[in-house]
């Protein structure tokens, strides 16, 4: 009787368990995307093409300025991060500068060349990603 009980009172309906999952992340190519309406990025990772990564919390970003002919750029305390690139404000639903305001994109990656010959006008490309050391 004693073990029902503790059950019955211990375990989390399963409408509470889906609430605490992992928020699903769409792959959009050159950056993630939190699907959930209600899901936010704690932190951003920057990821370049030589396998080194930087994540930064986006507690931490003071503002985001989008340049058209320069690219975006993170204000933090101490360092700017660049990302430079093509369309990363273009697209129907996901837009890369959108999202980082939103704290929707939980990394963005630098593109290969070969993927930046293969996407279509007006997709988003990220060329390089820079920052203060």
């Amino acid at each position: 009787m004693s073990d029902s009980l503790i059950d019955k009172y211990s375990k989390r309906p399963p409408s509470q368990l889906a609430e605490h999952a992992e928020p699903e992340t769409d792959d959009l190519g050159c950056f993630g995307w939190l699907r959930g309406v209600r899901d936010r990025a704690i932190m951003l990772e920057l990821r370049k093409k030589d396998g080194h990564v930087l994540a930064v919390g986006y507690a931490w970003i003071e503002r985001v300025e989008l340049v058209p002919e320069q690219g975006i750029t993170l204000h933090l305390p101490g360092r700017k991060v660049h990302i430079k690139g093509s369309g990363l404000n273009n697209g129907d639903s996901a837009r890369l500068f959108d999202g980082l305001i939103r704290h929707r994109v939980p990394w963005v990656r630098e593109s290969e060349h070969a993927e930046r010959l293969r996407d279509a006008k007006g997709s988003v490309t990220v060329e390089s990603i820079t920052w203060d050391e």
